[in-house]
This record gives structure tokens, sequence and C-alpha cells, in this order.
């Protein structure tokens, strides 16, 4: 069985209120900073592996998509793989993984899932 984990950046006010609306710390999630504790490769394996590609949990509001002339290139998988490895604001958050769900970024729908997945 999969542990229950969210990752999130502790700083992102965003995060913190969706990870307040979930109620996760009061549901035994692990809360992993990616700021602070890089995501593996493991981890990231295991995120893909529930979402099927690593552009879903590809950002590209990062500062970082614009200044590195990102947004004219053709990214493949390969390279939104390395590129959340390398650079953790790269990674669209929060990503929540509940049981064999992945839930991603704080749009509507991944947060409403969420907040039933948890209930």
């Amino acid at each position: 069985m999969r542990m229950n984990k969210c990752y999130h950046l502790s700083t992102c006010s965003t995060c913190k209120k969706i990870i307040d609306a979930a109620g996760l710390p009061s549901k035994g999630f692990t809360l992993q900073n990616i700021k602070t504790e890089k995501i593996t490769s493991e981890q990231l394996e295991e995120m893909h592996k529930l979402v099927g590609s690593y552009e879903a949990l590809f950002s590209r509001k990062s500062q970082q998509y614009r200044s590195r002339g990102l947004h004219e290139k053709q990214l493949t998988e390969d390279d939104y793989k390395n590129l959340i490895l390398e650079e953790y604001s790269f990674l669209k958050r929060p990503v929540t993984i509940v049981g064999n769900q992945i839930f991603i970024g704080n749009g509507k729908d991944a947060i409403a899932g969420l907040v039933e997945a948890t209930a």
C-alpha cells in the first residue's frame, strides 16, 4: 500500500490553503517541503506511474521557465523529468498522493477531488 503524501512548498500560500482545506496533517499525511527536501527520482517515477506523463507534473508558471527560454523549445518527456529533478519550482504543486490516486496543482477539479478522496 502506498503512503499518503503531499509534495508542497511551505512558503506557498496556495499550498497551505489546500493542505488545510483537505485537513492533510490531521489525517496522517506525510508532507514533504520540496525546497528543503528534494524530490528523488524514485518519488518522481511513482508520480509518473500514477499520472502517465512528466509534462502533467511540470509547471510552466515557474519563473525559470521563461528565463531559461524553455517556452521557445519543444520539450520531451525526458526534458520535463530532468527539469523537475533539477529545479524544485518546476513541479506543479501541490502534488498529493492518496492511495492510488494523484492530485496535481491547484485547479478546482484537483482540489475538489483531493477533498473528496480524503473525506
